[in-house]
Order: C-alpha cells, then sequence, then structure tokens
C-alpha cells in the first residue's frame, strides 16, 4: 500500500531529514544530506536546460550588487538556495519563505530579491519584477551541464528488489501520464499555485522531460558535479556512499 504525502519541496527537504519517509521528491541540495540514508532513483528527476531558479528584483540590479541585499530564498535545502550560495558565497542576509510567498514579498519591498522557482518563472513579471541574474543559465555557462533541481529518493533499508522495482513503477507511471496528458489535469490543479492553463503547460513541458522518465549518464554527471561543489564549498558534507542502489 502506498500513502500519498502532498507537501512543497522543503517540507519534504525536511521530512527526509528525519527519515520520515520511505520515498520522496527532494532538492539536490538536501540529496546532499541524505545520501547515507537514501539512494536516487532513475526516474523522477527535475532537470534541464532553461529551467533554473530565477534571482528578481522591483529595482534594476547587477548580479554583482546582491550580495548586500535582503534576499528570500524558498527554503534552506533547495537546490535555488545552493545555486545561489554557489555563486555568490559573501551574501549578507537570506530570509527563508514558502516558494508562493517570495514574489509578493519582493513587490511589497518587504525583501529586496527573491528566487523564484516553478511556475514563479512564467509570472515574476506580471508583479512589475525584473530578472537580476537567472542561476540556472549561470551554471549552465559555468559548467556546460544540466541543470539538476531534484530527484525522488529512496530509503536504503527497503532492499535492492524493492528498490528496483519501485524504479519501474514510477517510470511506467510517468510514461502513461505524459502519453494522457488531460488525464492527471484536475490533479494538477488541485495542488497548482498557477491555476492558468497555459501556464500549467509550460511548467510541465520545462520540468518533465526524457530526463525525468530515466535521468541518463548526462543527468548523473551534473548531479555529481553539484554535489561536489557543494561539497567544496563546505555547504554540504562529504559522503562516499554511491547515488544509486544498482
Amino acid at each position: 500500500m502506498v500513502e500519498e504525502v502532498v507537501e512543497d519541496v522543503e517540507s519534504l527537504n525536511r521530512m527526509a531529514l528525519k527519515r520520515a519517509l520511505d520515498v520522496t521528491k527532494v532538492s539536490f541540495h538536501a540529496f546532499g544530506f541524505l545520501r547515507d540514508h537514501y539512494a536516487l532513483l532513475h526516474a523522477g528527476a527535475a532537470l534541464g536546460r532553461g529551467c533554473g531558479p530565477i534571482i528578481v528584483s522591483r529595482e534594476k540590479l547587477g548580479p554583482d550588487m546582491i550580495r548586500r541585499k535582503r534576499i528570500a530564498v524558498p527554503g534552506t535545502y533547495t537546490t535555488a538556495n545552493l545555486l545561489l550560495r554557489l555563486f555568490e558565497p559573501e551574501i549578507k542576509e537570506i530570509v527563508m519563505m514558502p516558494f508562493d510567498r517570495i514574489i509578493p514579498a519582493v513587490a511589497a519591498g518587504e525583501v529586496d530579491c527573491g528566487v523564484v522557482i516553478h511556475e514563479g518563472r512564467f509570472t515574476y513579471r506580471l508583479y512589475g519584477l525584473r530578472e537580476v541574474i537567472d542561476l540556472g543559465r549561470w551554471w549552465e555557462e559555468e559548467t556546460g551541464l544540466l541543470i539538476p533541481l531534484g530527484g525522488i529518493i529512496i530509503d536504503r533499508r527497503l532492499g535492492k528488489d524493492l528498490i528496483h522495482r519501485f524504479d519501474r513503477w514510477l517510470r511506467a507511471s510517468i510514461q502513461y501520464a505524459l502519453e494522457r496528458r488531460d488525464e492527471p489535469r484536475d490533479y494538477i490543479k488541485d495542488f497548482a499555485q498557477e491555476m492558468d492553463d497555459g501556464v500549467i503547460s509550460e511548467h510541465i513541458g520545462l520540468y518533465v522531460n526524457d530526463y525525468t522518465l530515466d535521468i541518463g549518464k548526462d543527468g548523473i554527471k551534473a548531479v555529481e558535479q553539484l554535489l561536489k561543489m557543494g561539497e567544496e564549498a563546505g555547504v554540504i558534507p562529504h559522503s562516499d556512499k554511491p547515488l544509486f542502489l544498482d
């Protein structure tokens, strides 16, 4: 029996840190803290090109100015926060808040800048905000690799046989949804922050791709590089555990 738990990604990150979930979606930043207990699945990852978090502000700012600004981030263990810290290690003030609060907070002047993810990539201009820097584009230019955002992890205690079966089930489920895109639409709308059909379609089209079916060699290389850079920056702990339980 599978019991569904629906939460924002930072809540799932924190639940996984308590080992409260057998299988869960997490940010790859959070996975850096979870490798000793959880393994990555080949199916279900969110990575690609042109899909990274974006720093936005009300006023025109250069990327070199953000270190002196108050910046809202969608969670301590989000990959958005890791990319921000890799890009600018000397930021003085970071404010954690739910991802759906960031755009309104920037627009209201509660913070100087915000790192937007998910639907926010498509809607921030509607609030009169402007891009400071696309952290995903920076990552691609810096490394030449895919942008690794998050993946599905599973508790290593479940054992190799069940883990492999779950990976196959997950891939089959994603393949089914890709071939029958209208079927999950109502379910998606129940949890979407942005209800416009066009935005929802853009969101799915950007984050659900061939790498979601199988992370592949390019995806693995991107995740390994992100974790390596996080370790070298002292942001995540070192681990000798392999990504997968193959």
